[in-house]
């Protein structure tokens, strides 16, 4: 499908862009519970997984439907993090090649970058745009305007 993704009924009416005329009456509705970091995790990607799942919670957009999404985005985000230390300990590049004269002096050398430059710019993109989906970055926020959360007591009323 070509043009802008789609944005979720739910986000439409907390945004006040709600029409009748432009929502899915046959849209499937997320479970209402938060969503368990999966097995398959690592332990610091379910760490990664339980903040995400406390942000998007508190906004109101997790869901145990979005158990995939948010572990595929703490799993890139761990990523970036080990990427980030090879580079911190091995540098951006490295040296490939060298010839060494008869001192044992280097003549020439081929530097290339070092290949976790180029995986943590991917796994960046693709962890950028999966918190995208949740409404993680400032743009994405801006466009959502969500009911602040009363610190009442519920039962205040039956006293």
């Amino acid at each position: 499908m070509a043009g802008r993704k789609r944005k979720p009924d739910h986000l439409k009416v907390v945004a006040g862009t709600d029409r009748p005329d432009r929502t899915n009456p046959d849209a499937p509705v997320p479970l209402s519970e938060l969503p368990a970091a999966p097995e398959w995790l690592s332990a610091r990607a379910a760490e990664i997984f339980d903040q995400l799942v406390g942000i998007v919670g508190s906004m109101g957009v997790g869901s145990a439907s979005d158990t995939a999404m948010l572990a595929m985005a703490a799993s890139r985000l761990e990523e970036v993090e080990i990427c980030t230390a090879i580079i911190e300990d091995g540098g951006r590049t490295f040296v490939s090649s060298a010839e060494y004269d008869e001192q044992g002096r280097v003549i020439s050398q081929q530097i290339k970058g070092h290949p976790a430059v180029a995986q943590r710019s991917e796994a960046m993109r693709h962890a950028q745009s999966l918190l995208v989906e949740f409404g993680l970055s400032p743009a994405a926020r801006s466009k959502v305007s969500a009911n602040k959360s009363t610190n009442e007591n519920p039962f205040a009323a039956l006293g």
